[in-house]
């Protein structure tokens, strides 16, 4: 059990390098939607998903599917070497299944950090979406094309979603079309928000109705989701501090008025008698 650790241990390190030098080596670059599509991703990395975490945590061109890959051998690895200064300890056949598990939770571990920074980037993207709905609406009032806007958005202002709207405005000026691209831009960005957002420009482009009174009132919808969400996470926050206090206050107090009893029961008793 140590040799075969210890070998897949050493064999973690030198894929742990190669990731490193795969990371650095990587330099992000201007590409068109074609190039983009076309970068060389392993089966295995395809298999387990991994394209598609890193585009939703933002990160498909700042880390390959390649380096996760090797990221992955080597929390396994380490998990495993972990999990055997555990298992020798352990009576009977318990030793095996902490052993196993400790390699395969070290396995998932980069796919959990993943999620964790897609859920995080996700919230912002929908924090932004109002303020990006407005200033959508006063672009295309003014006659600007999608794609436009879109490129606009993308160089006044910040965060995710302006970076994520101005790829796809990008792919709209390459040729690859507004449903295309906004098809592309669903498949990056996951939740109904951007879904609806996607919905509603492929509507306005169907049947010729006014975009910009569309977007302004999906920003206030917007608005008013956010502002109920608001209410409901204090509304459930009031029992959580109750409860602290019923388990927590309440305790402390009748401990310090009990120990002041004790202190002082030679004195209380002496005054009754």
């Amino acid at each position: 059990m140590i040799l075969s650790a210890a070998l897949l241990f050493g064999l973690a390190v030198p894929l742990l390098a190669v990731g490193a030098g795969d990371l650095v080596r990587f330099t992000p670059r201007k590409a068109t939607p074609a190039t983009r599509r076309t970068r060389e991703i392993p089966g295995a990395a395809v298999s387990l998903g991994l394209p598609a975490r890193l585009r939703r945590a933002g990160k498909e061109g700042e880390i390959t599917s390649r380096s996760v890959l090797y990221l992955k051998a080597l929390s396994s690895g380490t998990g495993l070497m972990f999990g055997l200064t555990s298992a020798t300890a352990l009576p009977g056949r318990i030793g095996p299944l902490v052993l196993a598990a400790a390699a395969l939770g070290g396995f998932f571990v980069p796919d959990l950090l993943l999620e964790r920074v897609a859920r995080t980037r996700h919230r912002r993207m929908v924090a932004a979406l109002p303020d990006a709905l407005d200033l959508l609406s006063v672009s295309v009032a003014t006659g600007k094309s999608l794609g436009a806007a879109f490129a606009e958005l993308g160089r006044s202002a910040r965060g995710p979603l302006a970076a994520e709207l101005a790829r796809a405005g990008e792919d709209m000026a390459w040729g690859s079309g507004q449903a295309a691209a906004l098809e592309t831009l669903r498949e990056r960005v996951s939740g109904r928000e951007i879904a609806a957002l996607c919905a509603t420009l492929e509507r306005s482009r169907k049947l010729g109705s006014p975009l910009a009174d569309q977007l302004r009132r999906q920003s206030a919808g917007l608005r008013r989701d956010q502002r109920r969400a608001i209410e409901d996470e204090a509304a459930r926050a009031a029992p959580k501090i109750q409860l602290v206090i019923a388990l927590v206050l309440v305790p402390s107090v009748l401990l310090l008025i009990v120990a002041a009893l004790v202190a002082n029961s030679d004195r209380l008793l002496g005054a009754g008698m």
